[in-house]
C-alpha cells in the first residue's frame, strides 16, 4: 500500500524512484484510509540517510503505513543535518499524546561494545520501550536495539573480541511463527555485530517463558 508522509518530506523523490507509493497526511485523513501509525525511534548516525532503510520494507505492507519519527531527549544528534530532527521528529511523549502508536521500531546504534548502563540515553530508551510494550501492539528492535529489548526481558549480551561479519547458516526452530513459517529448515542470514548471547542464557530465558527462540546458528 502507501506511505503516509508530509508533502514536503525530503525523501519523496527517493520513494518515487524506488517505485513505492505515497500519499500526503491530509489526503489520507480526507479519504479515511486508516493507516497504521508506526513509531520509528531513529538513533543511527547520519540518521536522515538511514530513514529509507526503514521505509522501503514498510512500503511493501498490505496496509497504509504512517511513519512517526521519534527522537530522544537525552541524545545528541551531532551527525545529522541542522534542523532536520527538530523539523521532522517528535518526542515519544509528544507522538503518543497526538494519537496512539500501533507499533514501535527502534533502530540500532554503534554502542554494542558498551554496557547498557554506560549508554547515556539508556534510562530514557528503556522507559520508552517498556511503555511501548504495554501500549502498542508490537515493538521491534534492530541491531543494538534488539539487544536492548532482550536486556529488558532478562537476557544479558556478551561482547565479542572480533566483529561477527558474514553470511551464516541458521536452523529454523519455530516453523509455526509468522516470521519463520516461509523459511526452510535451514536458511542463511547476514550478520554484522560485536555482541551476542550464550546458548545457555537463551535456553534459560526460553524455559522461563520470557522469550521465543526462532533460529540458531552454531557459528553465529
Amino acid at each position: 500500500m502507501a506511505l503516509v508522509v508530509r508533502p514536503d518530506y525530503h525523501a519523496i523523490p527517493t520513494i518515487e524512484k524506488n517505485g513505492l507509493d505515497w500519499i500526503s497526511t491530509q489526503e489520507s485523513q480526507t479519504q479515511g484510509r486508516n493507516a497504521l501509525r508506526i513509531g520509528i525511534l531513529n538513533i543511527m548516525p547520519l540518521g536522515e540517510q538511514y530513514e529509507m532503510n526503514i521505509l522501503n520494507p514498510l512500503a511493501l505492507s498490505l496496509v497504509d503505513i504512517e511513519p512517526v519519527w521519534i527522537k530522544l531527549e537525552s541524545h545528541s544528534y551531532k551527525t545529522w543535518p541542522d534542523g532536520h530532527v527538530d523539523d521532522l521528529y517528535a518526542t515519544y511523549s509528544g507522538a503518543v499524546k497526538e494519537k496512539k502508536l500501533d507499533g514501535l521500531i527502534v533502530t540500532g546504534a554503534p554502542v554494542e561494545h558498551l554496557d547498557f548502563e554506560e549508554v547515556n540515553y539508556w534510562d530514557e530508551i528503556s522507559e520508552l520501550i517498556e511503555d511501548a510494550r504495554n501500549n502498542s501492539h508490537s515493538t521491534l528492535g534492530l541491531c543494538w536495539a534488539g539487544f536492548a529489548l532482550a536486556k529488558l526481558s532478562g537476557l544479558e549480551k556478551i561482547t565479542f573480541e572480533r566483529k561477527l561479519f558474514g553470511v551464516y547458516e541458521l536452523d529454523n526452530l519455530t516453523y509455526n511463527h509468522p516470521i519463520m513459517g516461509a523459511l526452510d529448515d535451514k536458511f542463511v542470514c547476514p550478520q554484522s555485530r560485536f555482541a551476542g548471547f550464550e546458548d545457555q542464557e537463551v535456553e534459560g530465558a526460553v524455559s522461563r517463558g520470557d522469550v521465543n527462540a526462532l533460529a540458531h546458528g552454531k557459528e553465529s
